[in-house]
């Protein structure tokens, strides 16, 4: 999608080894040749037919590079995925290849018998590729660069190598967006929330949600509301919301998640963000509420002056997922195992109280436009307008190549092949005669 957003024009040849890929690639670019084929054993010769290759795109097999894989082992047959980018690089000679990875590539190298990267030999193999690469003629530059930078709304951070025989300068593209705003300030992902729908209250549920996500969604509230000076308000002001992640806590209270004023981080195979949106009741004037042992402050004309502070327990065992003060009180142990959440915090200078939590995933679609993908690109379906599940939707997110990172890298190296504007995705359409059409 990059490089159509950059050179206006589709991409001849298309391949990878995923037919649901194919599948979804298609749809949105009808005129490229698609290939189901392992990357190693395609014949790119036979295809090419001898015409000149001014531009490749690369992007190999990352995850058994990824840090992400933490101490399991490797899996070797995708590590040398790279030389099959040497292999069709030394048999068609495209002017320019542009490669992207995991960084964690750069130590590369051999394994032992278990599967383990070799510590003495890290970045070993990356060398040899690069060395590789250039015996066949080619200069050879990479950098990290993160995609918040070039105006993503995701904090995504790749390996990006150029490789270019033809003469000219390899380019890197600058910055336009930056954490501290200069030249501009990255890009919010809460811009990006269908606020329409905010999931549903995590009390009450007919299936309690798990402990894990409960002790996620109160230390989100702490962190990024409680001890947060702005936290992110939504809608009327009266709800704020943040985003909890589906991994494992780093530490006992920490929470693994981010505020809504951010990129999002990087987005992977499975969807593991949930939003989390909280609705508070303003505390007017400068009251800071009263105990229930003691009379009644003054009551003024006007209405809304006072409120019960929306109380609610969390249990620390089992699959319990908390509840409100107003239902019975769950099994009570011989350990301490229920905590009382009663939260009354400052917001801009107002004081506001915690009534309800609700909680979603987020969607597919809003994954799509984090990722950096234009509003039109299609992910809910094939061209023969087979639907695809929410699961395989964000497995090609977080397969895909960040779309605005492609076109800036192609802007900058190949801004001589531009064609015209890229044309938003086809509108696909089975014909009565059940033909597939594209308009």
């Amino acid at each position: 999608m990059g490089i159509e957003m950059a050179l206006g024009r589709q991409v001849d040849i298309a391949i990878n080894h995923d037919e649901q890929a194919i599948r979804m690639h298609k749809t949105n670019h009808p005129s490229t040749l698609h290939l189901t084929e392992d990357i190693f054993k395609v014949d790119l010769q036979k295809y090419v037919a001898g015409r000149h290759v001014a531009l490749m795109w690369a992007s190999p097999d990352c995850t058994s590079h990824s840090k992400a894989k933490g101490g399991q082992p490797r899996k070797s047959g995708l590590r040398i995925l790279p030389w099959a980018v040497y292999k069709h690089a030394k048999s068609i000679l495209p002017d320019v290849i542009i490669m992207e990875n995991v960084e964690e590539i750069q130590q590369w190298g051999p394994l032992d018998k278990n599967g383990r990267p070799i510590p003495e030999r890290k970045g070993e193999d990356y060398r040899k590729f690069v060395a590789a690469m250039k015996s066949l003629g080619y200069d050879f530059d990479s950098q990290e660069l993160v995609a918040a930078d070039y105006g993503a709304p995701t904090t995504r951070k790749r390996w990006y190598a150029i490789f270019r025989r033809d003469g000219k300068a390899i380019v890197w593209p600058e910055p336009t967006y930056s954490k501290n705003g200069v030249p501009k300030q990255w890009k919010e992902c809460g811009d990006y929330i269908d606020w329409s729908d905010i999931g549903k209250s995590i009390f009450d549920r007919p299936k309690p949600l798990a402990d894990a996500t409960m002790k996620r969604i109160a230390n989100g509230y702490v962190k990024y509301v409680v001890n947060n000076p702005h936290p992110y308000m939504v809608n009327n002001k009266s709800e704020v919301g943040f985003l909890i992640q589906y991994h494992g806590e780093q530490k006992e209270g920490d929470s693994r998640g981010q505020l809504l004023t951010e990129p999002i981080k990087t987005i992977d195979t499975s969807n593991r963000y949930g939003l989390v949106t909280a609705f508070v009741t303003k505390f007017y004037k400068t009251g800071i509420g009263q105990g229930c042992d003691e009379p009644l402050h003054t009551i003024t004309t006007s209405p809304g002056h006072f409120g019960l502070i929306s109380a609610f327990l969390i249990k620390y065992y089992g699959t319990g997922c908390g509840q409100t003060p107003s239902s019975p009180i769950g099994t009570i142990t011989t350990k301490d195992r229920f905590g009382l959440v009663n939260v009354v915090t400052e917001i801009n200078g107002e004081k506001y109280m915690l009534k309800d939590i609700f909680l979603r995933m987020l969607k597919p679609e809003e994954l799509k436009l984090m990722q950096g993908f234009p509003t039109d690109y299609i992910i809910d379906r094939d061209y023969a307008w087979k639907p695809y599940p929410k699961s395989e939707q964000v497995k090609r997110i977080g397969n895909s190549v960040v779309p605005i990172m492609a076109e800036a890298l192609v802007n900058a190296n190949c801004g001589y092949l531009k064609a015209g504007k890229r044309e938003p995705s086809p509108k696909v359409y089975i014909q009565r005669n059940g033909q597939v059409a594209f308009g």
